[in-house]
């Protein structure tokens, strides 16, 4: 079997031919697909005759579009592993994921040029670096003029199980970012997943709202339109500039995070208006609300199906539900503290629910097993799970569990297992609030929906607050408000207290603050920034407890 999916391109080209494979919507350009692989081969070409090399690490520094398609299938060709980084982690976290993965090479954008410029010592292991882009031969000569869309074939990169095709970093929403290695199998493993389980192939037109999606889309066969947008942002997508790619280039498929659909729903549903090509819709990156999913099911066709895979950087996607289940069997429960069902595992995944741990597991006891309905630390194992964090030996050692001659990877979440074999996310771990005064343990997201159900709220968080004598935490919900809500603070605090005060999960906290704009994460926009609401909350009640 061929691990490389650059060679999946390569066939998708020899059996789509002349078809379109890629279009950018913000310029209209288009590529078929023998030009799309053609193009690749061309840039491996370029990038190989200036000295690339096979296990070369190279930093990928290029904005979404056709050129970071074939850039991405060119490193595979060649077998130099992609560096991936989010530029929206912040200049001081770029610069040190930048620093650890220790790039021989980059390819980028001028802007991207300028900053290697400005801050050297990080890029000081890069010896081959090639621009994307006009600069007026400040940074060398444009690669993307120099690639044809007419090439002979590359002689693509044949890996082994242990050859790394790319390094992509978490969003680092609970600590610092991690690079997350992927060997070329991993990437075969999701490129099934995708194709077998989701149905995604020829026939189809994805838009994808996360840039890396578009290379199984293309390489599966389907047409990828890469959107009019900043993926970075997706919460501030312009929502008819989305709708409108859709529906002029007959979109199927969409991948995007809760934060965009959001946006996409509250835009056309007042307009009465369907998406009426589009059949599947995933979402995922944050827990999704069965609210948005009822209202996307307004704007798309009733056949339609809104898909909500869970996982993470190191593993993605293991779990998967469909929102006509959600809505029918598991939402309301949701609303009154169950947590939030993610669905039952995909094909060759397991799942397993362990007590929860903040230290290291060095070798898994099958009997520590927890059973149905009880919450804990959830671990999982498949082919899609990565292997380990590059250049960390701590995290490594923290997030993997041995078994056997197999391995577990810790997700860092909790949740549990339903007696039909459901899996239920309740937060992530480093998000519990532990109370010895209470002696109890407040999850996140079970505590949180019992508040998201006002209609004043737009989201909730639970942070612990440690008490001035520092020898315990506290439980303190924090609320930002619907922008269009009118409730004054007092009123809408003193209603959440109610709320709270009728429920067994909820009944012990007492402290409520509102926020007006949570912190979260760049690449989904949906991922809170818990940790930074922690701090800001322990100011506010400074004296108070």
């Amino acid at each position: 079997m061929n691990l490389n999916i650059a060679h999946t391109l390569a066939e998708s080209a020899k059996e789509n031919g002349d078809r379109v494979g890629l279009i950018e919507a913000a310029s209209g350009k288009s590529l078929r697909f023998n030009e799309l692989n053609a193009r690749a081969d061309s840039f491996a070409h370029i990038l190989t005759n200036r000295g690339v090399k096979p296990g070369e690490r190279i930093m990928l520094m290029v904005k979404p579009s056709a050129d970071f398609i074939c850039l991405t299938f060119a490193l595979f060709k060649i077998g130099a592993p992609v560096i991936l980084i989010d530029p929206g982690m912040g200049y001081k976290n770029l610069l040190r994921c930048i620093e650890g993965v220790k790039p021989r090479g980059f390819i980028g954008i001028p802007k991207a040029h300028l900053f290697k410029t400005l801050f050297r010592k990080p890029f000081r292991t890069v010896k081959n670096a090639f621009c994307c882009g006009a600069s007026y031969g400040i940074f060398g000569p444009d690669i993307s003029k120099l690639a044809t869309n007419i090439s002979p074939p590359y002689p693509t990169f044949e890996p082994s199980q242990d050859d790394l095709a790319a390094i992509i970093f978490t969003t680092g929403s609970t600590g610092p970012p991690k690079g997350v290695r992927y060997e070329h199998s991993i990437f075969q493993a999701q490129l099934h997943l995708i194709r077998d389980y989701y149905g995604i192939g020829p026939g189809d037109i994805d838009q994808p709202a996360f840039p890396l999606f578009a290379l199984f889309s293309t390489a599966l066969g389907a047409q990828a339109v890469i959107p009019d947008m900043d993926p970075t942002c997706p919460a501030k997508v312009n929502p008819d500039t989305y709708t409108a790619s859709i529906q002029k280039y007959g979109v199927t498929y969409s991948f995007g995070s809760p934060a965009l659909w959001n946006v996409i729903a509250g835009y056309c549903d007042p307009l009465d208006k369907r998406l009426r090509t589009v059949k599947k819709v995933l979402m995922a990156g944050a827990p999704v609300s069965g609210s948005l999913i009822s209202a996307m099911q307004n704007v798309l066709p009733e056949d339609a199906a809104i898909h909500t895979p869970y996982g993470a950087t190191e593993s993605l996607p293991i779990v998967s539900i469909e929102g006509r289940e959600v809505l029918d069997e598991t939402w309301e429960q949701t609303k009154h503290g169950k947590g939030t069902c993610v669905g039952r595992p995909l094909p060759g995944i397991k799942i397993a629910i362990l007590p929860i741990c903040d230290q290291i597991i060095p070798v898994l006891d099958h009997q520590d097993f927890l059973g149905p309905d009880e919450i804990g630390e959830i671990i999982v194992q498949g082919d899609v799970v990565t292997r380990a964090y590059e250049n960390n030996t701590k995290e490594n050692k923290l997030a993997k569990i041995v078994d056997g001659e197999k391995f577990w990877h810790r997700m860092g979440d909790v949740g549990y297992l339903d007696p039909t074999g459901r899996l239920w996310f309740c937060g992530r771990r480093a998000h519990r609030v532990i109370s010895k005064a209470y002696n109890k343990t407040f999850f996140s997201i079970p505590c949180e929906a019992l508040f998201n159900v006002h209609p004043a709220v737009f989201r909730t968080a639970l942070v612990g607050v440690p008490l001035s004598s520092g020898v315990d935490n506290i439980p303190v919900i924090i609320v930002e408000i619907e922008k269009d809500s009118k409730i004054n603070n007092e009123q809408l605090i003193m209603e959440l207290q109610e709320i709270g005060e009728e429920n067994l999960l909820t009944k012990e906290i007492t402290h409520y603050l509102v926020h007006h704009d949570f912190p979260v994460d760049i690449r989904h926009n949906a991922k809170i920034f818990r940790e930074k609401l922690s701090v800001w909350a322990t100011e506010e009640l400074k004296g108070k407890i």
